[in-house]
């Protein structure tokens, strides 16, 4: 499976003693391909900058593209579908050229691509995407 968080999801997920760790957890434990792309990276940092200070930022992104499951994509159209934010394009644009099944996102500017036919990109939220873990956990046990 092959996802692409948006930045408020890749933000909650990195603390360990945050209740939605558990989506950082599936990562290291190879239950998802995450999918980023050198605009996505950016803003991750940045935000992590902001929220948890430079050195603990660092670190974890570093750390995060050296995994053998997180795969780094160069979107080479920018689709524009989200007009009401279009700094969310580049999750779009990811998501496409990557081959994306989901774009995850608790964040409603992603509502509009569910009237998109073209490109198809399904969106989940966050418990939507802890649900489906679940049950494919179920399946492989």
């Amino acid at each position: 499976m092959r996802i692409v968080p948006d930045t408020n999801v890749f933000l909650v997920s990195v603390l360990p003693k945050h209740k939605y760790w558990w989506v950082f957890q599936a990562l290291l434990d190879q239950e998802y391909e995450l999918l980023v792309s050198n605009e996505i990276l950016t803003e991750y940092l940045e935000k992590c900058v902001e929220k948890y200070g430079l050195d603990a930022s660092e670190e974890k992104l570093d750390f995060l593209v050296d995994f053998p499951n997180v795969s780094l994509v160069t979107p080479s159209y920018h689709w524009q579908l989200i007009h009401s934010d279009p700094d969310d394009d580049k999750f779009v644009d990811c998501a496409v050229a990557g081959n994306a099944d989901f774009i995850v996102t608790n964040d409603g500017h992603f509502k509009v691509l569910k009237d998109i036919q073209f490109p198809r990109i399904e969106v989940l939220s966050i418990n939507e995407f802890e649900q489906l873990l679940l049950e494919r956990r179920k399946i492989s046990t």
